[in-house]
């Protein structure tokens, strides 16, 4: 676990490259980040620039080609595939702009699943995922397969499903893409009051200019790195003063 006073994520020369034939594309380069717990960040930037990349590396769904990554304690390019595994599953919540529900079953045995592999009994489960689905308003549906609920439903679920076992950091792609932009403020809304009540660290990569003005800090994603543009503003203005 993320030490008292360590970053809860830390990159540091972060690199992912890609073979396309006989070329090698780079996606991220000499990418530095640090989040703290409980931190709320958006990722922004064109599309095509590595966004989800940079979340899929971020969640243990992808291994960088170069640099060091530290997420909770967890070395995720010395980790073992099972130990990714069980990282991912102990540590990450992920929310995709397409919800990935499995269509056979329903909406409480979805939230259910996570504590399922993580071997939480049957019954502890299924109170836990009931409970949560009452939280994001869906109580009423529990049964209901996805095929039979809104998109604004389906991602409520999702969201639901993501936090189930109180992960510490969730990861969220395009929340709010295929929605409504009413449905898209209300998955908003879930989004940072889990962020509050669980504490986890949320990184949100959105081009959606609400969502990311909601977070505490805007990153931009260009040429393969982040950059803080408020902070980058501050110093140069600091600098003309000075």
């Amino acid at each position: 676990m993320g030490g008292r006073g360590l970053p809860l994520v830390e990159a540091r020369g972060l690199e992912k490259r890609y073979t396309d034939g006989p070329r090698e594309v780079r996606v991220l380069g000499d990418l530095d980040l640090a989040l703290e717990a409980g931190e709320r960040v958006a990722v922004v930037g064109a599309s095509g620039v590595g966004k989800s990349t940079l979340l899929h590396l971020l969640g243990g769904l992808d291994r960088p080609s170069g640099g060091r990554l530290t997420v909770d304690g967890v070395d995720l390019v010395a980790a073992s595939e099972p130990a990714l595994a069980e990282f991912r599953n102990r540590s990450i919540g992920f929310v995709f702009q397409f919800h990935h529900l499995l269509g056979d079953f329903t909406a409480l045995e979805n939230v259910m699943m996570p504590a399922l592999v993580a071997r939480v009994g049957v019954r502890d489960a299924r109170r836990q995922a009931a409970a949560l689905l009452e939280r994001v308003g869906l109580g009423a549906r529990l049964g209901h397969r996805p095929g039979a609920l809104s998109g604004g439903e389906q991602q409520r679920v999702a969201v639901a499903r993501a936090v189930m076992l109180r992960p510490r950091l969730l990861l969220a792609d395009e929340p709010t893409g295929n929605l409504d932009p009413a449905t898209g403020q209300s998955v908003q809304e879930l989004l940072l009051a889990l962020n509050r009540e669980h504490g986890s660290a949320l990184v949100v990569a959105t081009h959606n200019a609400t969502l990311a003005g909601a977070m505490g800090r805007t990153l931009r994603l260009m040429d393969g790195r982040l950059r803080d543009e408020v902070a980058e503003a501050t110093a140069a203005r600091r600098g003309v003063v000075g």
